[in-house]
This record gives structure tokens, C-alpha cells and sequence, in this order.
């Protein structure tokens, strides 16, 4: 389930994401690295623990997973960063970096680029005021976004193409 896009034989960004995602899971260090502990946790199945049914998408801020779940079952599991938990500024208000706890639904989505205060978005699913689900050049091992879940620019590309997201979803957060 931990999702890599097509299978080419080399060790690239998104396989990268995938072992980090494991990683994450597993309660390891987050290097990205295919090592003996990632790949001991590979082979007994490490899996994300569902805390949704049916159709939905959940987001652990503490592993800082995304997992898609289609009729209660593990579809895709996903590197992401939220929150950082840090201040920033936004049209000349402080605000902090957080993600948002809780049960929430696709609200709205942005087939392209989302030109918003914070930056460019891609391919962004709304799920609660101006946080989104949304493709993204970095995604790193650790919270580093304003409040949005950050996947690869690819991870979303799958998003849309299966489209385990659409309007109404149940999109989870805890």
C-alpha cells in the first residue's frame, strides 16, 4: 500500500516518499533510506492503524501519513507534512501553522495551479476553510507546512486520476 507510482527500476523521489511513509509508520527514523530496520518492518506488514471505515481518507499528524481507504480497506498510503506548528504571517496577520483536528469533507478542489496568499498550490482538495490536500515539490520528514497536507506533485496526479477524493469525501485528521 505504500504507493511509489510505476514501478522503473530506480531508486527516485517517490520511492524515496514510500520508505519515508513506511518509516512513519514504523516509528523510524526518517532518512528515506531502504535500510535492515525499513525493510524488517516491510516484511511483517507494518500498515497504518485504520481509524476510519468505508471510503475515506485519513491523516495522522503524528506520523505524518496520509492513508486512502476504499471500502475499508488500505489503498494507497502516502508520505505527507502538515502543520508546522510554527507563526507566520499572512496578509498582515499572525497566525500559527496548524493543522486541524478532526472529521471534515471535500469541500472544494482545484483541478491546476492554486494561486493563493501562501503560495502556489497544485491540484489542491479542500477539506476545511483554506486547508487542503495538495501536491507540493518538498515533502519533507517532518511538519513544514502552513496547515495544509502536503504530498508529492505525483501522489496527487494519482489522487485525481482514482479519485479516492471526490467532493463529499470523508476526510479524517487526527
Amino acid at each position: 500500500g505504500y504507493w511509489l507510482g510505476t514501478p522503473d527500476g530506480e531508486y527516485g523521489y517517490l520511492t524515496q516518499q514510500a520508505v519515508m511513509a513506511l518509516q512513519k509508520t514504523a516509528g523510524l527514523g526518517r532518512d528515506g533510506v531502504y535500510g535492515p530496520a525499513t525493510r524488517a518492518a516491510l516484511e511483517r506488514g507494518v500498515v497504518p492503524k485504520l481509524v476510519v471505515s468505508g471510503n475515506a481518507v485519513q491523516i495522522s499528524l503524528a506520523n505524518q501519513v496520509l492513508t486512502v481507504v476504499e471500502n475499508s480497506r488500505i489503498v494507497a498510503i502516502l508520505n505527507t507534512s502538515t502543520g508546522s506548528g510554527e507563526t507566520y504571517v499572512s496578509q498582515g496577520v499572525t497566525k500559527t501553522a496548524i493543522t486541524p483536528k478532526g472529521t471534515f469533507s471535500v469541500i472544494h478542489e482545484v483541478n491546476g495551479l492554486d494561486h493563493g496568499p501562501l503560495g502556489t498550490l497544485y491540484r489542491s482538495k479542500y477539506f476545511v476553510g483554506g486547508i487542503a490536500v495538495h501536491g507540493y515539490t518538498s515533502v519533507p520528514a517532518y511538519p513544514a507546512s502552513h496547515g495544509c497536507a502536503r504530498v508529492s506533485n505525483s501522489a496527487l496526479d494519482m489522487i485525481w486520476s482514482r479519485d479516492p477524493m471526490p467532493m463529499g469525501r470523508t476526510v479524517v485528521v487526527f
